[in-house]
């Protein structure tokens, strides 16, 4: 994948996935509260799907394995993809690497 300085990364089901080190995932009655603390910014989640997805993601070798364990085929894959996609733009979600991953456990 070429990428253009500056643009951002798109949600590819071959990646791994993670939600970024500073951010935190509160669960919400509607579905849950993404908020991440570098930007301030926040991110609502109003589908259980999406949320769960959200939470599989990084115990998975790649997205496509995430979707496959909750079920989704990839016919119903687009609204996901859409959502998990906003969420990359947003820098809610980040690419898992062997780095991210020995962060997240000390």
């Amino acid at each position: 994948m070429s990428t253009v300085m500056g643009e951002a990364p798109e949600f590819e089901f071959d990646a791994c996935w993670r939600l970024h080190p500073m951010v935190a995932l509160r669960p919400e009655p509607f579905g849950a509260l993404l908020y991440h603390f570098g930007t301030r910014k926040l991110s609502f989640l109003k589908n259980q799907t999406v949320v769960d997805l959200v939470r599989a993601l990084p115990s998975h070798p790649d997205a496509w394995a995430a979707f496959q364990a909750a079920g989704i085929d990839r016919s119903a894959a687009r609204p996901y993809v859409t959502a998990l996609s906003a969420l990359v733009r947003s820098n809610m979600l980040v690419r898992a690497t062997a780095d991210s991953d020995s962060d997240s456990q000390s």
